[in-house]
């Protein structure tokens, strides 16, 4: 009985892991054939590719699903690369019990204490690339062990652009004064790149085959993302993200998209990866090679949006998913950092930040993130509330059939109101300050039931039926108010 219900799960699992790969060259393949290639990893109960886990939504493809459920992400954290964190255990405890489920980690080593990823001699200072430190490898497999236990997603960035330039170039075990393993005149890397890295002064992204093929540099960064991978896709709460605000060549960022996954399709696994582009403007020319691009990106990476301020970061988030509709490849668009903190000089201080993670929710962001202290409000007293209250709001309403409805909104001033809706069903209107709009409600066919609620408190203030109508009069007391209509 026991070897019969394995089959039919992996019998069950082989049919989603085929519809999923649908349009790739292995279903050139005999279906049966492959049933039998995929049998092979089952005799010990261990069934090969994604059976749980983060994966697109195959009903609702602009968001992701998590061990077979549409799922919103939601979270916040204090650092990027949380996994260098002493109170990691803590951090992601405070996030699950809001009901956060999203994380990102930079693979980076830029910050006080931190350590790198390859060993240090003591004696000389220099760092042997041909030699691991497992303490940098072991925190990363426990942050994604512990996020795994909490059903927290992990945005994984490879390369911390930030680590190639500047101090922390000078730092890095990859510059060839740091290490023993290749020098200047093998690698005609620099030893100090004192520009910003808009400026793209490193040559460090540019040894992919396609551009100066640095092989001596090429191989050791193989090693590191190999490396990587040998941890990461023992996971399924892992996505990808190539690079930090980069301003590189497209050839690099595709070139390590398509070997991260050909090396996760020889474990019959299935892995999302997607490119962080540095401009503010979403339509810049760097993005397309994200939004044009599903073979080689199957989600898209704005938080570079987020520096937008008002409702112009409504329009211009909601306008790049409408054109991924229309172009026929909608996919996920996550928002991993949600910049806005008083005491920073991004994103328009604290309130324009609450404002834009909740605008990011409504307008169809798949993931929404705030981004670390001083940038963001990283996972303080402020993000913890915003993260519990929109999770409240959302699973509220039939959110994934839902759609960004402004149209519904009657006397709107700019950045006034916001609505999600089902139309005759579920409407969701959020005030980032005092207001009043109009809300069309025609099409409900009964008494609608209101509820109010003060976002940062938590309360549903108000819960009231309103009578029949065309049109319902909303009114907010104060900043952050979400009605609820049903």
């Amino acid at each position: 009985m026991k070897n019969d219900a394995l089959f039919s799960k992996s019998v069950a699992n082989f049919k989603h892991w085929l519809a999923r790969t649908q349009n790739s060259n292995i279903m050139r393949i005999r279906p049966v054939f492959l049933l039998a290639i995929y049998m092979t990893g089952c005799s010990t109960g261990e069934i090969p590719g994604n059976q749980s886990g983060i994966d697109i939504s195959i009903n609702y493809p602009q968001y992701w699903e998590y061990n077979g459920q549409p799922v919103l992400l939601l979270g916040g954290s204090d650092q990027d690369n949380l996994f260098q964190m002493p109170d990691l255990e803590q951090q992601l405890d405070r996030l699950a019990a809001v009901g956060g489920n999203y994380v990102r980690n930079t693979m980076a080593s830029n910050d006080s204490g931190n350590v790198w990823a390859f060993h240090l001699d003591p004696e000389s200072g220099l760092y042997d690339l041909d030699e691991w430190n497992p303490q940098y490898w072991d925190s990363f497999q426990a942050l994604l062990e512990l996020s795994s236990q909490r059903d927290i997603v992990v945005q994984v960035e490879i390369w911390a652009t930030f680590d190639f330039y500047r101090e922390n170039w000078e730092l890095n075990p990859f510059n060839p004064k740091n290490n023993i393993s290749y020098t200047v005149e093998r690698t005609k890397l620099p030893l100090e790149v004192p520009t910003h890295p808009i400026y793209c002064d490193n040559p460090f992204f540019w040894s992919v085959p396609s551009h100066q093929n640095n092989m001596p540099v090429l191989h050791y960064q193989q090693r590191f993302v190999d490396k990587l991978l040998s941890i990461s896709l023992e996971y399924n709460n892992v996505l990808y993200c190539i690079d930090n605000e980069t301003s590189v060549t497209s050839e690099w960022g595709k070139f390590w998209s398509e070997y991260i996954q050909k090396r996760a399709k020889e474990k019959f696994k299935t892995v999302h990866v997607t490119e962080m582009w540095d401009p503010w403007d979403l339509d810049h020319i760097s993005h397309r090679e994200t939004f044009d691009h599903p073979e080689i990106y199957s989600f898209v990476e704005i938080s570079q949006n987020n520096h937008q301020l008002g409702e112009k970061q409504w329009t211009n988030g909601l306008k790049q998913i409408e054109k991924l509709r229309l172009a026929g490849n909608l996919r996920p668009v996550n928002n991993v950092k949600t910049y806005g903190n008083d005491l920073g000089t991004h994103g328009g201080g604290t309130q324009n930040g609450i404002q834009s993670f909740i605008r990011s929710t409504l307008f169809g962001s798949a993931a929404v993130r705030f981004h670390r202290p001083p940038s963001g409000l990283g996972l303080g007293d402020t993000a913890l509330a915003v993260i519990h209250d929109m999770r409240m709001a959302t699973d509220r309403i039939d959110f994934f059939n839902a759609k960004p409805h402004n149209d519904l909104l009657d006397q709107r001033e700019e950045n006034e109101a916001y609505c999600r809706a089902v139309p005759g069903k579920d409407y969701l209107v959020y005030f980032p300050d005092a207001g009043e709009v109009e809300l069309d409600v025609s099409g409900s066919g009964s008494e609608l039931e209101l509820a109010q609620l003060e976002i940062m408190t938590g309360n549903w203030i108000v819960e009231r039926r309103v009578p029949d109508g065309n049109k319902l009069s909303l009114e907010s007391p104060g900043k952050h108010v979400i009605f609820i209509i049903q």
